[in-house]
């Protein structure tokens, strides 16, 4: 096999794979579908082993294509990386970007900043998918995640998008019927709305960690939100969620000194040797996009 030979049909492959179809993968390299079909049958009978199932109405990869593929897609990011760093001006965003992400932080400002920027790529592929589960970078295909808290796994990179504080709130309702609590002791004697019944404060410049009681538990913020308004107990969430109703006094602030403020929302990648273009400048864009946000 010659050197030259080693790409012919690579490209197409790595494009049937990631849009999932031969048609939607044509569309993208602007080409015939029988084109992309002799291609990948010219690379199979190359590398003798089947790399696509094809079925009427799908088209899925076997386990050899899965994992040719997963070492083909960095080639090939290599190689786009390449021509659009020497031709930035020129070149125009193309392929799938395909962001994890999760909570309300990245719903109501990571996915539309990043709705934007895809509106400036016209040629880009935008998938944003919801999902708090701890996710395989390279299995599933995601370029970057956008996610809350400390970084549990060190073979991933992050990058700190926001600094964000936890505040407690209840109802006007329940501080009439239970009262205010004034320490975090107190919390022990009162209903917690919770996705975990562990609350961090800070206290003396320590934090400091309380078992809560969880008289309704969630993990959908938004739901949350809305158990609290009708009054079923405290809840303690990052302050964007509670920032209208707490202006319309909704929401009645509760703990106020001992709220904890070191909290951040990441960006998540794979530690690898060529990051796409796209995922580089979507990152880029979003930390430069975020550099002065303060969380209302």
């Amino acid at each position: 096999m010659k050197v030259s030979d080693n790409f012919d049909g690579v490209i197409e492959f790595v494009a049937v794979a990631e849009q999932q179809g031969f048609s939607s993968a044509a569309k993208k390299l602007a080409c015939s579908t029988s084109h992309i079909s002799r291609q990948i049958n010219n690379l199979e009978q190359k590398l003798g082993v089947a790399l696509v199932a094809r079925t009427t109405r799908t088209v899925s990869l076997t386990q050899a294509g899965e994992k040719y593929f997963h070492k083909c897609r960095d080639l090939v990011n290599g190689l786009q990386q390449a021509n659009e760093e020497l031709g930035t001006k020129q070149f125009q965003l193309s392929g799938v970007l395909r962001v994890s992400a999760a909570g309300t932080f990245a719903e109501s400002y990571a996915g539309p900043a990043l709705i934007e920027f895809a509106k400036r790529h016209p040629q880009l592929n935008l998938q944003i998918i919801f999902d708090s589960r701890l996710i395989n970078f390279v299995d599933e295909g995601f370029d970057f995640a956008i996610r809350m808290g400390k970084l549990k796994d060190s073979g991933l990179i992050a990058r700190p998008l926001v600094k964000r504080s936890l505040v407690a709130v209840a109802s006007p309702d329940y501080i009439n019927t239970f009262g205010m609590p004034n320490k975090i002791e107190d919390l022990k004697h009162h209903k917690c709305i919770t996705n975990n019944d562990i609350w961090n404060f800070e206290e003396n410049k320590q934090v400091k960690p309380i078992r809560v009681n969880s008289s309704f538990q969630s993990n959908n913020a938004q739901i949350m939100v809305e158990a609290c308004l009708k009054g079923l107990g405290i809840c303690y969430m990052p302050k964007s969620n509670f920032a209208p109703y707490i202006l319309s006094k909704e929401l009645i602030p509760v703990l106020a000194p001992y709220w904890y403020t070191g909290l951040s929302s990441w960006i998540v990648y794979q530690n690898r040797q060529y990051l796409p273009m796209r995922a580089k400048l979507a990152i880029d864009y979003l930390i430069e996009h975020f550099a002065n946000w303060t969380e209302a």
